[in-house]
């Protein structure tokens, strides 16, 4: 399979190494040190201690690689809809966009078969943006378990989990979501396809809705906000409210989900948060695609998310104060003449 990483840090990095080892046409976009580390030395992939090392093609410019099979998005949701005019030049008629991200992705409402079918979300991507550039028929869902880490430029540490959870928008087993899964497995990941990826989606929120924020408040791992009594009764409060939005938008998980959630959360010891990573290396915060969303679609429904909503307005406070906010503002599409 010819496909491109379109950000190749901790987890697209963990991605390029194991699919072009097992033998597929990978390419890279990546920036800065990392990318000159890639171009001199390779990618390399540390697990439990053994080194890899994949060279591929690596650049700033995706406009160096041309059409590609697959792209996997790997980069964070605010920068996914700064670069969304970038990706035009991977893509061919028959491309897919595969969003290995977290939080809600900005494809949710295409072909939902619901009430808000095709409709944006401001909070992930305001007018429309990557809806035009790339298109929503070109998505494919990806739920990320995995938890790796850029330990140096050009290297990538690869801490626990394989799976990569796929599924269509509309909730097909098509033959490139099948492609796609058949090319992660034997790259030795766990890909399952779902019928119901926003299933998965809601059920990673629940994490990424409360853990993260409460991280960059308190400066806590994840196993100490899931073990101290506060922090874990402030958790619930917030996926409690965020299990009513998705419930309202038509999607069910079981309330006994919340305190296998929990637990399974307090089962990997001393990990710092995304959130809170960003906060200590001067990085912009991924905020809206984890928390603002949650009272976006709230307010869409008419679900009252009080406890999210305070939380949210602290977390902006505190990255407005160190500079690392990044409020996405509409960018009009352009009509393919520019």
């Amino acid at each position: 399979m010819r496909l491109c990483v379109y950000g190749a840090g901790a987890i697209g990095g963990y991605l390029a190494v194991q699919l072009a080892l097992a033998g597929h046409e990978v390419c890279v976009v990546a920036r800065g040190a990392h990318l000159r580390a890639i171009r001199e030395r390779g990618l390399k992939l540390v697990i439990n201690g053994s080194e890899k090392v994949a060279h591929v093609a690596a650049s700033d410019d995706p406009r160096d690689f041309g059409p590609q099979e697959m792209v996997i998005c790997a980069l964070k949701a605010h920068q996914a809809y700064e670069c969304a005019k970038d990706f035009v030049s991977l893509l061919g008629p028959d491309s897919a966009v595969v969003t290995a991200m977290n939080g809600i992705p900005w494809w949710y409402f295409y072909k939902d078969r619901g009430r808000f079918e095709d409709r944006h979300l401001d909070s992930v991507d305001p007018g429309g943006r990557q809806w035009h550039y790339i298109g929503p028929e070109r998505a494919i869902g990806c739920v990320v378990d995995p938890a790796c880490e850029v330990v140096a430029p050009g290297v990538i540490v690869h801490h626990e989990f394989k799976r990569f959870t796929l599924g269509e928008p509309d909730g097909s087993r098509s033959s490139r979501v099948m492609g796609l899964s058949k090319a992660l497995t034997e790259a030795g990941f766990e890909a399952p396809v779902r019928e119901n990826i926003r299933w998965n989606v809601w059920l990673k929120l629940w994490g990424n809705v409360c853990f993260n924020p409460i991280s960059a408040l308190t400066g806590a791992t994840l196993d100490r906000i899931t073990s101290s009594p506060s922090l874990r009764a402030l958790c619930k409060k917030m996926i409690s409210e965020t299990r009513a939005v998705n419930e309202a938008l038509g999607i069910d998980i079981p309330g006994e989900m919340v305190d296998r959630r929990l637990t399974a959360a307090g089962s990997v010891i001393g990990h710092k948060m995304s959130m809170l990573q960003d906060l200590e290396r001067g990085r912009s915060m991924e905020i809206d695609a984890l928390v603002t969303v949650v009272q976006e679609l709230g307010l869409l429904t008419g679900v009252a998310t009080p406890t999210v909503d305070v939380v949210l307005a602290l977390v902006k406070e505190r990255a407005n104060a160190s500079g690392l906010y990044q409020a996405l503002r509409p960018q009009p599409a352009s009509d393919g003449t520019d």
